[in-house]
């Protein structure tokens, strides 16, 4: 996973993240990462953030046990159809939203495809940077070079 470390500092950074480890991946690419100084951050890539959710074991290790957090994690309902329309995910690979929610996508299928885990991880990393400073409601335009 030193590849996924690297994307997540090179995407990332601007949270100030200092990436170790990811400790924990859903279907949808969301990942528990651990920082150098022991904190536990959370990447969404559907909703386009990068927040600390603990910040020790302990705090990390009774997030685990929360049901709220669990129910959101786990992702159940939108999981189940992802893969009932998209078939199972191939190992490296997540379920994706194609526009993610703060551009206005929605939790739908026709919405959704699956991705390498390090580009999803990198897509969303490089739209928060772009967005981060705009306000709610503002309209983007989004442009693709290749």
């Amino acid at each position: 996973m030193t590849d996924l470390i690297e994307v997540i500092r090179t995407t990332w950074g601007w949270t100030v993240i200092d990436p170790k480890e990811a400790v924990l991946q859903n279907e949808f690419g969301n990942l528990i990462v651990r920082d150098a100084g022991n904190q536990f951050w959370r990447i969404c890539p559907e909703d386009i953030y990068c927040e600390v959710v603990a910040d020790s074991e302990s705090t990390y290790q009774a997030l685990l046990e929360d049901k709220e957090f669990g129910e959101d994690w786990k992702m159940a309902a939108l999981v189940e159809s992802a893969r009932k329309e998209l078939g199972p995910i191939q190992p490296g690979n997540v379920y994706h939203m194609t526009i993610p929610s703060p551009l206005g996508g929605k939790y739908d299928l026709s919405n959704l495809r699956t991705v390498p885990l390090a580009e999803a991880i990198g897509l969303a990393g490089e739209i928060g940077l772009q967005i981060r400073d705009l306000p709610d409601g503002t309209q983007v335009n989004i442009r693709i070079l290749k």
